[in-house]
């Protein structure tokens, strides 16, 4: 199991490179659409900035109750490797609103304005045994709230690549374009 120091290291280095990939996409660019049924750029970090709030909002949730023993089979979940290798495409859970998604530089402000909170949610919570409190994830299995916290950064690896996929198909559109 992932200690806090790792998931603090691995939540520092996912937002990092998915910066550093969003770099990549112009501001006017920021909520076109690659292809039918994709999404933007901002919509993705739309959907980023939605999840991490949601986790840290559930996992403040857990901890407000007295842990629950969990049989050693329920221990048992997917591993994270899988969420970050996108090898299995998923659907959001809940669809975005287009209201959601904002000018470029707004978006990746409160992105990181989460990841503050966040990383202020870890600091309170350090010295507590969070292995203890446990959680399903529809896809994922029962995780515990260390591993909850480390799904964060898994789940923007995840995403860093889908950046990176429309980075490049808009670069294509834009390079036929001009032909």
């Amino acid at each position: 199991m992932a200690t806090l120091a790792t998931i603090i290291d691995n939540l520092a280095r996912a937002q990092r490179e998915l910066l550093r990939a969003a770099d990549a996409i112009p501001g006017e660019q920021w909520k076109t659409r690659p292809a039918e049924g994709r999404w933007s750029a901002g919509e993705l970090v739309g959907h980023l900035s939605a999840i991490e709030q949601v986790i840290l909002s559930r996992t403040d949730r857990l901890l407000q109750k007295p842990p629950k023993s969990v049989s050693f089979y329920e221990r048992f979940h997917v591993p994270m490797m899988i969420v970050e290798a996108r090898v299995i495409r998923r659907k959001a859970p809940t669809p975005l609103k287009p209201q959601v998604v904002q000018d470029k530089e707004e978006m990746l402000a409160e992105l990181r304005g989460v990841r503050e909170r966040t990383l202020a949610f870890i600091e309170e919570t350090r010295g507590r045994d969070l292995s203890r409190y446990t959680m399903g994830h529809p896809f994922l299995g029962t995780l515990n709230a260390f591993e909850w916290l480390q799904l964060i950064a898994s789940h923007e690896i995840r995403h860093t690549k889908q950046m990176k996929e429309i980075a490049g198909t808009l670069r294509k559109t834009v390079t036929s374009l001009e032909k």
